[in-house]
């Protein structure tokens, strides 16, 4: 073993491979300070390019990006106030009022070095999983790997975001898209209505361009002006460390928090973050600067997400089940390079697996000092309007769009997802469960059948697999519980306060309602999606079903909630944000026409003049771009339409 782990570091440290590494460090750095994108956006924009590598270096390249983008979204966190994730949250909230105390340098030293030792604790935890993995694949067969998948859904969807229902009808519609195309238990074509482009089904890197990417800049430009508005002085950087050394059991414990969850399939580290805050601040024996700037909330929360993140990849690798929205675009990276993870994944590419090892430690630990030395210049990037910034992210994105089919249907597809993305976010829907959901369909599928084929229905008595049922009921029932509670809560504040109760609201205006069109549009698509599977072939009707009727059940749960209890959101439909879409649109229905690089320019010199204070220079800065983006095309052999 110890033989691939050292074949693996040199052949990490080939001259391009490092550089892939440090490559991807660098874009995960930047997008990471960008509010929303974060791991799975830096994944998703650098996954098109990363399959034009061979597998060691493009694993390296998004290795790169996860080690250190959950690092770097702590620099607007605390300077700013502004959390450009859920799972950044605590260090908003702590790490902002030291800044306001004029104490960001300690904040920052102690959030960077509490990251490294998260990400380093998450990666002893894979490596010490690699023994394990033998008697593993004796224990586990096609039955007990779909239920893991199940799992991971159950935890994906009820972990994720406010409502239970909301995230289970994600999930479902996301499982249920994913069986768009050639059905792989059966000579038979799901859902293509004829349409070549349909094959295949959705292509992943438009899936998740299109839900985080597209649709957190068309926010960002609608909402206009800077990413964040304060500057503070940055020093004290040993004091941050002071704190980490005196908080020890703090930071261990908020790790060790992290590789629990990071080990769970499917929760990620929006869970894990928040519970490890929560254990840090309700221990604290002085609670009085519990949210006024405590650094041992903090630092909790820093170790567990890079606990989280790194430890991921333990189901990911050896279920083929992955353990958050960034494993699950990972997991597809594998799948496309030919590897297919699960228990015998680990013995017949050990050198591979040692090399996700070492990468994931270097990036670890390079990415917290990179951060160290790069956060008085990137603070200042965050200041400028973010027209400037959305400008290369767009055209990277729509390089990374048409990499997936090599055709201009793949620009439609990814504004259609960029759209429901934006309508998920507006109506507070998690998207992350779809994406899981959408990656999970193809391993679902296909240990379903193999389970039914083997075993028929007896393979529901197995020991594990009942093991993992009691799971899944446990989980649904601590949910719903929960779920009660907080509706319980809500309805005694509001009491308390004299107001009416929400269930006497007048049914509102669908017109302005993103949550009502969307659950409409769900409806839709799972009762057709019912209809049509009835007429499919037994086994390619199976997996559609199992997202189809429950993800029908969630959906009318969601849409009786609106017309109970939900008035029209205030200030919908947000016209600045319309405008966006038709800009982004009208650029894709003119490329047939002009080409991609005019049409680009073009779409670039608009959307800078009218989300940018700088109009004078729209016009050079949209010139260079749009080189780069002709550039970058050329460099990985992209042949533009």
């Amino acid at each position: 073993m110890w033989e691939a782990a050292g074949a693996a570091l040199i052949q990490l440290f080939d001259p391009f491979r490092i550089l892939m590494l440090f490559t991807g460090m660098l874009a995960g750095g930047i997008i990471g300070m960008l509010p929303g994108l974060g791991g799975i956006g830096a994944l998703s924009i650098l996954l098109p390019f990363a399959l034009k590598l061979d597998p060691f270096s493009g694993l390296a390249l998004l290795l790169g990006a996860t080690g250190i983008v959950y690092t770097s979204d702590t620099i607007s966190a605390i300077l700013f106030g502004t959390p450009t994730s859920a799972s950044s949250g605590p260090t908003a909230i702590e790490g902002f009022a030291m800044a306001r105390r004029g104490e960001a340098g300690r904040a920052l030293g102690g959030a960077f070095l509490a990251s490294m030792i998260g990400g380093l604790i998450g990666a002893v935890v894979l490596t010490l999983s690699i023994p394990i993995a033998g008697p593993l694949v004796l224990a586990l067969g096609s039955a007990e790997l779909l239920m893991l998948a199940l799992v991971g859904l159950a935890y994906a969807s009820g972990l994720v975001g406010g409502s239970p229902a909301k995230g289970l009808l994600s999930a479902a519609l996301g499982l249920f898209l994913g069986t768009v195309g050639v059905a792989p238990s059966a000579p038979e074509l799901r859902y293509t209505f004829g349409f070549p482009y349909l094959l295949d089904g959705f292509a992943l890197t438009i899936v998740a361009l299109g839900l985080f990417g597209v649709a957190e800049i068309i926010v960002m430009l609608g909402q206009g002006g800077a990413i964040a508005q304060e500057r503070f002085k940055l020093s004290g950087w040993m004091d941050g460390v002071r704190d980490v050394v005196r908080n020890w059991r703090v930071v261990s414990m908020g790790s060790i928090i992290g590789v629990i969850f990071g080990i769970i399939p499917a929760v990620g580290a929006t869970a894990s973050t928040w519970i490890a805050y929560g254990q840090a601040t309700s221990t604290a024996k002085d609670k009085s600067m519990v949210g006024k700037g405590d650094p041992r909330g903090m630092l909790a929360a820093e170790g567990a997400n890079n606990a989280t993140i790194t430890t991921d990849l333990v189901p990911t690798l050896l279920f083929a089940v992955p353990g958050g929205p960034a494993a699950a675009v990972f997991l597809g990276a594998l799948f496309v390079y030919g590897y297919f993870p699960g228990p015998r994944f680990v013995a017949q590419n050990l050198d591979l697996m040692f090399l996700i090892v070492w990468s994931s430690a270097l990036a670890a630990i390079i990415g917290a000092a990179m951060c160290f030395a790069a956060s008085p210049w990137i603070a200042r990037l965050t200041r400028i309007d973010f027209g400037l910034v959305a400008a290369p992210l767009i055209a990277v994105i729509l390089l990374g769009s048409f990499e997936a089919k090599k055709t201009v249907i793949d620009f439609v597809t990814l504004l259609g997802f960029g759209v429901i993305g934006w309508l998920m976010k507006r109506a507070q829907w998690p998207r992350a469960p779809f994406l899981v959901g959408f990656v999970l369909t193809d391993p679902i599928e296909r240990n379903f059948w193999l389970a039914y084929q083997l075993h028929g229905w007896s393979w529901l008595k197995f020991p594990i697999v009942l093991g993992l049922i009691v799971v899944v009921a446990i989980h649904i029932f601590v949910t719903a519980r929960r779920a009660l509670h907080a509706r319980k809560a809500r309805e005694a504040a509001a009491a308390a306060a004299g107001s009416a109760p929400t269930a006497a609201v007048a049914i509102p205006n669908f017109a302005f309602n993103p949550g009502i069109a969307l659950s409409l549009a769900a409806l839709a698509v799972f009762g057709g999606g019912i209809w049509l599977a009835l007429g499919y072939a037994p086994d390619s009707r199976l997996v559609p079903l199992l997202a189809a009727i429950p993800g029908l059940g969630a959906t009318l749960l969601v849409l009786f909630h609106y017309l109970r209890a939900q008035r029209p959101e205030p200030g919908w439909p947000p016209l600045a944000e319309i405008r966006q879409i038709i800009l982004l649109a009208a650029c894709i229905a003119a490329i047939p026409f002009t080409g991609f690089i005019p049409a680009l320019g073009i779409y670039l010199v608009v959307l800078l003049w009218i989300s940018t204070r700088l109009r004078f220079w729209s016009l050079p800065y949209a010139t260079a771009v749009t080189a780069a983006a002709w550039g970058l095309s050329r460099a990985f052999n992209i042949p533009l339409p």
